[in-house]
C-alpha cells in the first residue's frame, strides 16, 4: 500500500481498491475483519447415543464380518486338505507296511472329503448369515441347494 491509501487494520488490501467489478482471482486474504458476534461459541447439539451407528453401517459391518468368517472357513478347509494330502505323500517315503498303507489311504480319502465338504459348509454358513440379515429368499435358496445335495448323496449311497 502506498501513502495515498492508508492501511486499515483487519481489512484486506483487495477491499481497499476503489474500482468496481468482481474481486481479483487467486488472491489470498491475510486478515479478515470479524464482527464481535462471531466470537461467541455456537450452541452444540447434545449427543444422545454416540456408539449407535446408522442401520446401513451396522449392516455393512455384519456383512464384512460374515464374509471374513466364510473366507476363514474356506481357507481352513483348503489348508487342512492340502496338509492331509502332503502328509500322505510324505508317508509314501516310509517302507511299505500295512499300517502305513492304511494311513495313506485314510489321509487321501480325508483330503478329498474335506475338499468336497468345504464348499457345502460355506453354503450353509452363507445361508445362515443371509437368514440373520433378513434376506429370507436367499436363505431359502441356500437351504434348498443343501437339501438337493443331501438328496443326491443319499441316492448315491443307495446305488
Amino acid at each position: 500500500m502506498n501513502e495515498a491509501e492508508p492501511e486499515l487494520p483487519g481489512v484486506h488490501p483487495s477491499m481497499m481498491v476503489p474500482e468496481a467489478g468482481p474481486p481479483r482471482r487467486n488472491v489470498q486474504a491475510t486478515s479478515v475483519a470479524l464482527d464481535g458476534e462471531f466470537h461467541e461459541e455456537l450452541p452444540q447439539e447434545p449427543i444422545t447415543q454416540p456408539e449407535e451407528l446408522p442401520r446401513e453401517r451396522r449392516g455393512a459391518r455384519r456383512l464384512a464380518a460374515g464374509e471374513r468368517w466364510i473366507a476363514r472357513m474356506l481357507r481352513t478347509g483348503a489348508i487342512t486338505s492340502g496338509c492331509m494330502f502332503v502328509t500322505s505323500l510324505a508317508l509314501e517315503l516310509l517302507p511299505r507296511d500295512e499300517s502305513v498303507h492304511v494311513a495313506i489311504d485314510l489321509l487321501r480319502k480325508g483330503a478329498a472329503s474335506m475338499l468336497l465338504v468345504t464348499p457345502v459348509a460355506r453354503l450353509a454358513m452363507a445361508g445362515t448369515l443371509l437368514g440373520l440379515r433378513g434376506e429370507w429368499r436367499y436363505a431359502a435358496i441356500a437351504a434348498g441347494v443343501i437339501g438337493l445335495l443331501a438328496l443326491a448323496v443319499g441316492a448315491g449311497f443307495q446305488a
